[in-house]
């Protein structure tokens, strides 16, 4: 007797119309865009681009998909803008005085004592920030928001009463700015990113620098340096900044979530920047580093210098410089 062949179970066929089921759904279209940074992961800048990232994905219901890569882990600092510029990355996070050899504006916020406030240092961005767009999409990006640096400081184990103390010291230089400062005061200035310093202090290969006390907790500098001059000479500004034809190639709904998530991570990262300065001085207070208000002789001296960079800036910068300072005192 022919036995008859049994048909397929019921549990067969709900699976096989599962996956028909499944199939027939359209796909989801998804982008994932990498974005360098310079800094460490549990910097305040990295924090809030962490949020950044994690707002655009959700704004868009993960269509938009931002990877962060912190701590120069991509590409190093001065490599970011370059790499963001030929499409190799889609965004990224500079610090805008790193770029001062390749034009001017990129260094403005790099001169000392010619915005040393929250208040100043916005206003200066304001009165720039157009320029600033427009001299990025000349080179195929966009920027999407700026967070400021506290104010920088000068970190030396050195007795500093008056500018002529630091000459001979071996001076980390992150930017034009930053190297012109020590021709000026007779320091020798040492190339040293942000991820490097750590290493350089310990191995002598510098034994000073002018930064945030946010770079020097970061760098753990209060292990090999233990004064700290508050002179908040500047506020350099790291910017977010995006590949047009990358910008240019999403869906409308995504572009705006991205704008979006960036003007709220600006208004953030200003905030938190202004926010942590006093929890930096803490710190390192906290590890042993002298906090030191510097001397009336010591600011007089770097304020000349500043002075003279600034005069140097406008040389360079023409007509265009002369009316962007212009705009920006107006705005006092």
């Amino acid at each position: 007797m022919r036995r008859r062949n049994p048909g397929p179970t019921l549990g067969l066929i709900l699976a096989l119309a599962a996956v028909a089921f499944t199939t027939a759904l359209p796909a989801v279209a998804q982008t994932r865009w990498d974005l360098p940074s310079a800094y460490p992961a549990n910097n305040f800048h990295t924090e809030n681009l962490q949020q950044f990232a994690s707002d655009v994905d959700q704004a868009t219901g993960g269509k938009l998909k931002i990877r962060l890569h912190p701590n120069a882990s991509l590409f190093k600092a001065p490599e970011i803008k370059r790499a963001v510029q030929g499409g190799q990355a889609q965004a990224g996070e500079i610090l805008l005085v790193n770029y001062e050899n390749e034009d001017p504006l990129y260094g403005l916020d790099g001169v000392p004592f010619l915005a040393t406030s929250y208040a100043e240092a916005w206003k200066l961005y304001k009165a720039s920030r157009r320029p600033l767009e427009e001299k990025l999409a000349r080179q195929g990006m966009m920027l999407l928001y700026t967070v400021p640096w506290p104010p920088q400081g000068i970190f030396t184990n050195r007795t500093l009463n008056r500018a002529a103390d630091m000459k001979g010291l071996k001076w980390r230089a992150y930017s034009p700015a930053t190297a012109k400062i020590a021709e000026l005061v007779g320091a020798q200035p040492v190339t040293v990113q942000a991820a490097e310093v750590s290493q350089a202090l310990a191995t002598g290969v510098i034994d000073s620098y002018m930064s945030s006390g946010a770079t020097g907790y970061d760098s753990k500098t209060y292990e090999n340096i233990k004064n700290f001059y508050d002179t908040q000479a500047w506020l350099p500004k790291n910017a977010v900044i995006v590949n047009r034809k990358a910008f240019d190639a999403l869906p409308k709904p995504e572009q705006k979530a991205l704008l979006q998530a960036a003007a709220a991570a600006e208004t953030r990262g200003w905030k938190a920047s202004e926010e942590k300065t006093q929890w930096y001085y803490d710190q390192l207070k906290q590890k042993g580093m002298n906090v030191i208000k510097p001397s009336a002789q010591l600011t007089a001296d770097l304020r000349r210098v500043g002075n003279l960079m600034l005069a140097e800036w406008l040389k360079k910068t023409g007509h265009e410089g002369k009316q962007l300072i212009e705009r920006y005192r107006a705005l006092q």
